[in-house]
């Protein structure tokens, strides 16, 4: 197989170099860019009192779109070759609380060589595969309930991640990073060194003229120390396992007309510690979880513009050892989409779900979303 068609049919975005990315912008000037999402929603149940039962809170934006209308997250990007050797990439969110969190704001070298590229500074984890993926090219308006519940709906770190390309036909990467941990499931804590780990490791190529897939296992080791659990603190070792394939399709590698998209992740965690009440006293007994959850769904162009998607997810509370919060409830969700896209640069999707996360509650929710890019956008990962 020929490696370059390959990466240009494929893996254009993770394959080529990341000067090559920069569509849009040019060589040395910034590319800026502004994505804008807004929803209209309903729902059975209060968003405002959204759980996942029998696992611990995340703390993250896990719930449903809010009543009525609401302004989504917007997302400011700056994006630029520094020189021959390093590119700048800066994301800043607009919430619709009117705050601004920095999402992004990472340096990534340019010539390495050797199919190395070094990344340091706030980013997207590589763990999984939809992680890494902004909320605006999501083939869904929410996240899978596996990373609301294992990842508080996606994880980025400060740190530095360090991935490597290797020479051969088909597609191999591995990575590895390290952390400080900022966020869900670890905690930030006032230490030197590292507070998260994670080691990432892809399989990709084309099958045919038409069919591309790539494959991947994951693994996150953090550390919280005194991580918010209701009532309680957690303080130990939390263990995270992520498989991952997707596989695109399109009639002789032309995805104008249709195009059929399968993604799927399996997330298996294990936690080990101590819970400490808001007292300050160690509930007896060392605390234990082993818990898991996947997600499987498709997107199919069935004709310009205009797509269909179905989303099946599923958790497993497992085995929870010395826990006020032991559940037997197993969340799950069924959603349906539909989008149109008027071109490269707008969007507007209606999804409806069907959600199970609350034991004893279906929770029928409706969304209508718009979301708008303005300007030089980079290319988006396979």
């Amino acid at each position: 197989m020929d490696r370059t068609l390959f990466c240009a049919a494929a893996f254009a975005a993770a394959c080529a170099p990341a000067w090559a990315q920069e569509k849009g912008g040019n060589a040395f000037n910034p590319g800026i860019s502004l994505i804008l999402q807004g929803t209209a929603a309903t729902s059975k149940e209060d968003p405002a009192a959204y759980r996942i039962d029998g696992f611990a809170p995340s703390g993250g934006e896990v719930g449903p779109a809010p009543r009525g209308f609401g302004l989504g997250e917007s997302e400011l990007v700056v994006s630029a070759n520094v020189d021959p050797y390093f590119r700048g990439h800066f994301v800043v969110a607009l919430t619709p609380e009117n705050e601004a969190e920095v999402e992004e704001a990472y340096f990534q070298t340019l010539a390495l060589g050797r199919g190395f590229t070094l990344k340091g500074g706030r980013f997207l984890s590589g763990i999984g595969y939809q992680n890494e993926i902004h909320q605006h090219a999501w083939d869904f308006q929410d996240a899978p309930l596996a990373y609301k519940a294992f990842l508080g709906g996606r994880l980025n770190d400060d740190g530095v991640q360090l991935r490597w390309v290797a020479p051969t036909d088909l597609f191999l990467e591995l990575g590895a990073e390290l952390g400080n941990g900022r966020a869900f499931p670890a905690t930030e804590r006032n230490r030197n060194g590292a507070n998260a780990a994670s080691l990432l490791a892809h399989l990709g190529g084309d099958i045919g003229t038409g069919t591309a897939w790539r494959a991947g296992l994951s693994h996150l080791r953090a550390r919280p120390d005194g991580r918010d659990f209701d009532a309680q603190s957690f303080t130990g070792t939390s263990r995270l396992w992520i498989a991952d394939f997707v596989l695109k399709w399109a009639p002789n590698g032309n995805a104008t007309a249709t195009n059929f998209k399968l993604q799927g992740e399996y997330f298996r965690r294990k936690e080990s510690g101590s819970l400490t009440n808001d007292d300050g006293t160690v509930l007896t007994g060392d605390f234990a979880s082993r818990q898991s959850g996947w997600y499987l769904q498709g997107a199919w162009q069935f004709m310009p513009r205009w797509r269909a998607g179905l989303r099946f997810d599923r958790l497993d509370h497992g085995t929870v050892e010395n826990s006020p919060l032991v559940s037997e409830h197993n969340p799950s969700r069924v959603t349906v989409m539909i989008d149109w896209s008027g071109t490269e640069f707008s969007r507007l999707r209606l999804q409806l779900a069907s959600d199970k996360s609350r034991a004893g509650v279906t929770d029928n929710q409706a969304v209508l979303q718009y979301v708008l890019s303005l300007g030089a956008h980079g290319a988006h990962r396979f």
